[in-house]
């Protein structure tokens, strides 16, 4: 089976620099494993410019199967066949709604790019997809926990996939950003994968033969479990679900022919990558630095406080809030980096320079150092990549080396059909 790839919303490339390890020398792009990215999407649907495509192209390429249109107006026939189907898709509502004849159940449709996947799957049927989103799709929306994730499963099922899924938290497993995130590796019951995982249990997947078993093991005693069931006798289609559907989905899991089996996990061994390796060693500009009216601002939104506040309805409160850390520990991976890194608030970084002891914010480099990209990834000069921009991709960007830990089981799974 070829090892072709379609990537959807894109970003930077972060799926490509892990699956084919990229690295960057002298400004040029060396892949070295042969991963056929034969198609790839990356829109921005929110800004006018398009910087994370501009920094794809730049990267990888300005070609005819590198597309900067909204996913949403384009005709999946024409996305080529490919082996694996990879991406890193905004949570967004999933819920469907009925038509108003009520005959066709999910014409009506909210969480649009979910969508988008779900066409995907059911135009071109790749045998294997990995995807990415917060950990809270989980238990989205509050209002009904677990729908979002059910309609997703159900999803796969109608569409003949098993699917695993677990929240890694990259920092737990020697990567340097504590960087929570869901990962799912779903594969079609075409596949010899599916009829080998097909005769192991439920909890062997998700403790010992898994896909995310094996990368990243956990401990064998779950701290809680739970099993339920979405298959055709219970939830006659995707509104059904969409309506009925509460279940609490713990950070591990396997859905096979419908039936469900949940645990609440932890890590077998736990191996730190510090902050303090992947800061920069030599002399940095001295604009990173804090000043001595900007300390005390740090001081401050850093500190413990309880702010005086009132709800709408006029009655009062208190807001409170912990200390954090300040300056960052160096000494144990770095916090979730956001998109509003090295902006004046209580998430962006504050860490003691290596060379002068003072303290400063992070370096655009820094910033990819934390996801493992490339030095300088972002740094695309010919099309004034501003920094503000930089730390905002890095900020919706995945964790390389998950990627590229995944990816070579995947790769000897694809060789063995």
């Amino acid at each position: 089976m070829e090892k072709k790839v379609v990537e959807l919303f894109a970003g930077v490339g972060g799926f490509r620099c892990g699956l084919n390890q990229v690295k960057l020398e002298n400004n040029q792009v060396i892949e070295e494993n042969n991963w056929d990215f034969v198609w790839a999407n990356q829109w921005e649907p929110s800004t006018k410019t398009q910087p994370a495509f501009e920094c794809y192209i730049e990267r990888f390429g300005e070609s005819e199967t590198h597309i900067n249109e909204d996913i949403g107006t384009i005709d999946k026939e024409t996305i080529p066949n490919h082996t694996l189907l990879v991406g890193g898709f905004p949570c967004q509502d999933y819920s469907v709604a009925r038509s108003l004849s009520g005959e066709q159940g999910i014409e009506g449709k909210k969480g649009v790019l979910w969508w988008e996947i779900a066409e995907v799957l059911e135009v071109k049927r790749p045998p294997f997809v990995l995807l990415e989103n917060v950990d809270r799709l989980l238990r989205s929306p509050s209002s009904q926990r677990g729908r979002d994730f059910g309609v997703m499963l159900r999803t796969f099922l109608n569409n003949g996939y098993s699917i695993e899924w677990r929240v890694i938290n990259a920092g737990e497993y020697g990567f340097p950003q504590k960087r929570r995130r869901v990962f799912i590796f779903a594969y079609h019951e075409t596949t010899d994968y599916y009829k080998k995982m097909d005769k192991k249990s439920l909890p062997d997947i998700v403790f010992d033969d898994g896909i995310f078993a094996k990368d990243f093991p956990i401990n064998t005693t779950p701290l809680d479990k739970g099993k339920t069931i979405i298959t055709k006798d219970k939830y006659k289609d995707l509104v059904n679900i969409s309506d009925e559907f509460d279940f609490h989905f713990f950070n591990s899991g396997i859905m096979k022919k419908g039936k469900i089996y949940t645990a609440k996990t932890e890590p077998k061994t736990i191996t730190i990558s510090p902050l303090k390796d992947v800061l920069e060693t030599n002399k940095v500009d001295e604009k990173y630095f804090l000043d001595d009216e900007s300390f005390e601002k740090w001081k401050y939104l850093k500190g413990s406080k309880k702010i005086p506040r009132k709800k709408p309805n006029g009655e009062c409160y208190n807001f409170s809030e912990g200390s954090m850390a300040f300056p960052d520990n160096l000494d144990v991976p770095a916090r979730t980096m956001l998109t509003s890194e090295t902006s004046v608030n209580r998430s962006s970084h504050v860490v003691k320079d290596n060379v002068t002891g003072k303290l400063r914010l992070l370096t655009p480099l820094e910033a990819e150092r934390i996801n493992m990209f490339p030095d300088n990834w972002t740094n695309i000069e010919s099309k004034n990549m501003t920094e503000k921009r930089r730390y905002f991709m890095m900020g919706n960007a995945l964790v390389v080396g998950i990627i590229k830990k995944l990816g070579k089981t995947i790769e000897k799974i694809i060789e063995e059909e």
